[in-house]
């Protein structure tokens, strides 16, 4: 298996970072775009496994398509493809085997899919003999991922009579569901949210330009690194919207309890350290849960004890994000704890740290992303199949040489 050994630069001065642009958004559009049959293609598309997948999907004249672990791919094409006249069979890598699906597919089923599990029920491969839907109000739980929500949402406009989704309890990532909403807005589909219940009416889709921006996602990375460096170290990223759709932003200002400051300039957005820090951290990453393996490898590295709360979807991610967080970090000597259900909690033990140690990714871009930065505070280490990070941030690597690490392949 490839692996890379990682070591920091000695000090981190005035690094210029193009971030990528965000696959969250890339990928709604994508579906959107096909559903106006927009003569227009989406401006600055991420390059990540993801869209990719997704866009090859959308443009191909196959009847069978494998997304490989794009989970996003996997639960939009299903809805979208649904109401699609053919069939189509979808299918994945063996991860994505293992990531239920049932909701998405009881949902559409109600609405009048024909959808058949080729394998194991609740769980893709999917064969689908699409048709028109017919739409009724549906009820979920509203603690479901988003990704199930967001793709009835956008094929909500284009059938029959539209959709109402009442959902049941707290709501899951309420930022991703409204990101959503804002992108059909720009497609001009109306629609109505007041408390759990969400209405979209059947109505056009307006073809339209769009440009997808930036990755906040993908800052998390440079903020922990700012974080970790010595105070007075800076990074200017570029590609951000000041007054970004998406939820992960919220890690601007998160990162203020790291010690990390940030002001938008003609240069980009401006990461300082300043060397203030909290004394401990807690947070519900209910809202933002792909931020979590940032925060909880920052924290540990800069000796601050946290309680992260509301990770519940960590456990049906590229993997269980939270076993193999405390796998990982026992490596460094970090005693991470959890209640097996929706925690991550460090009280400040440690053990004796491995000496160079080798950190498995378990197919999970964001553990290889997130452990990267240690290297400021660990020394050199390893990281295997280093490749994951193509899932989203295909250039990360290169952008971590650019700001002086040294990456050994």
């Amino acid at each position: 298996m490839t692996t890379i050994k990682l070591t920091s630069p000695k000090e981190l001065d005035q690094t210029t970072i193009d971030l990528p642009s965000s696959k969250s958004i890339s990928n709604r559009l994508l579906i959107l775009n096909a559903l106006s049959y927009s003569p227009w293609p989406v401006k600055n598309l991420s390059e990540s496994d993801d869209t990719r997948a997704l866009e090859v999907a959308l443009t191909s004249n196959a009847s069978v398509f494998n997304v490989g672990a794009a989970g996003t791919t996997m639960r939009f094409l299903t809805a979208f493809l649904s109401r699609i006249v053919g069939e189509w069979t979808i299918t994945g890598s063996e991860r994505m085997k293992e990531r239920p699906i049932g909701v998405l597919v009881e949902a559409l089923r109600e609405l009048g899919a024909n959808i058949e599990y080729a394998e194991k029920e609740g769980f893709p491969p999917l064969k689908l003999l699409g048709s028109s839907l017919q739409g009724k109000t549906l009820e979920l739980p509203g603690n479901i991922s988003s990704q199930y929500i967001s793709a009835l949402l956008m094929i909500a406009p284009a059938i029959t009579d539209g959709l109402t989704l009442k959902l049941k309890g707290d709501i899951t990532s309420k930022p991703y569901i409204n990101l959503t909403l804002k992108l059909m807005e720009l497609y001009g589909v109306k629609s109505e949210w007041n408390g759990n219940t969400i209405s979209v009416a059947e109505q056009p889709l307006k073809p339209v330009e769009v440009k997808a921006e930036g990755d906040w996602s993908a800052a998390s990375y440079w903020f922990q690194i700012v974080a970790l460096s010595e105070a007075g170290a800076s990074v200017a990223l570029k590609g951000l919207d000041r007054y970004s759709l998406q939820g992960d932003s919220a890690v601007a200002d998160l990162f203020k309890q790291l010690g990390v400051k940030h002001k938008f300039s003609q240069k980009g957005l401006i990461l300082t350290n300043n060397g203030e820090k909290s004394g401990s951290f807690k947070y519900d990453f209910t809202h933002q849960p792909d931020l979590a393996q940032t925060f909880a490898m920052t924290c540990a590295a800069l000796d601050i004890p946290f309680h992260l709360t509301g990770l519940h979807t960590l456990k049906i991610k590229e993997t269980d994000r939270i076993q193999a967080l405390i796998n990982e970090a026992g490596k460094f000597g970090y005693a991470f704890t959890t209640n097996d259900v929706d925690d991550l909690k460090w009280d400040g033990a440690k053990s004796e740290p491995r000496v160079e140690p080798l950190v498995a990714t378990y197919h999970d871009h964001r553990m290889a992303m997130a452990f990267a930065p240690l290297a400021i505070k660990h020394g050199a280490f390893s990281i295997e199949n280093p490749v994951v990070v193509s899932k989203s941030y295909p250039g990360y690597w290169d952008d971590l040489m650019k700001a002086g690490f040294n990456v050994k392949f």
